[in-house]
């Protein structure tokens, strides 16, 4: 599998590391908008995206009119989302987003969900926290905000979230921190005047997200269409 990498920061040589364990070609590495030009359908199988929210439609949208099967783990620009999957299904092309790679985060989405219904009808309020590294720039995290969707589906009592630990019971309370040299922990926990739970993720290196990227990647390329990480997890 020939694979362009558009950023080329941690994540990037994270994957890098993994595909070239794995026996994959990194045919392109783009650090700048101004070299998407390089990238062809004659010279790349898929690209993974992992930039900034400010770049990464338009990265993304270069690499569906080129017919380049593109998978993005970047987060904070969301709302172009629909966007995407449509130019995706207008072009015949293929497209995967995932606010996190990690095959166990994305097992913890479903718990997460499975929880969510659970509790809906009792007295839990539900609450977030949050633990990633300095240098992430989102608050909160695509995986937080992910797990926030996953509760308010389930969840018919919360309408909404809010990045604060004081939040009403129609509001779900997400608590962020930032710490050095941590790749990522998210809790979900629910608490009610006698009793409380709580459901923790704790990613303990970098390399389980890139993993996971190479994973889907390789699943993906041959593909057509907009997947899900939940299909993905149901296809293996």
């Amino acid at each position: 599998m020939r694979i362009a990498l558009i950023g080329y920061g941690k994540m990037g040589k994270a994957i890098e590391k993994i595909a070239i364990q794995q026996g994959h070609d990194i045919a392109i590495t783009i650090q700048d908008s101004n070299e998407l030009e390089q990238l062809s359908i004659s010279n790349v199988d898929i690209a993974i995206e992992f930039t900034q929210p400010e770049s990464a439609y338009a990265n993304i949208s270069h690499c569906i009119s080129k017919g380049i099967p593109v998978i993005s783990g970047t987060t904070g620009w969301l709302e172009k989302l629909a966007a995407i999957e449509e130019q995706c299904v207008q072009n015949n092309g293929t497209f995967l987003y995932a606010s996190n790679f990690s095959i166990g985060v994305n097992l913890f989405f479903e718990l997460n969900k499975w929880l969510a219904n659970k509790m809906s009808s009792l007295d839990f309020q539900p609450s977030m926290k949050e633990i990633h590294h300095t240098e992430k720039k989102d608050s909160p995290s695509g995986t937080a905000i992910t797990l926030a969707e996953g509760i308010m589906a389930s969840h018919p009592s919360i309408s909404e979230w809010i990045n604060d630990e004081s939040a009403d019971h129609k509001k779900l309370g997400i608590v962020s921190e930032r710490t050095p040299n941590v790749p990522g922990t998210h809790t979900v926990s629910y608490s009610s005047p006698l009793e409380s739970i709580e459901i923790t993720h704790t990613a303990h290196d970098r390399s389980v997200f890139a993993e996971g990227v190479v994973k889907v990647a390789d699943w993906i390329h041959k593909k057509k269409g907009v997947y899900t990480m939940s299909e993905f997890i149901n296809d293996n």
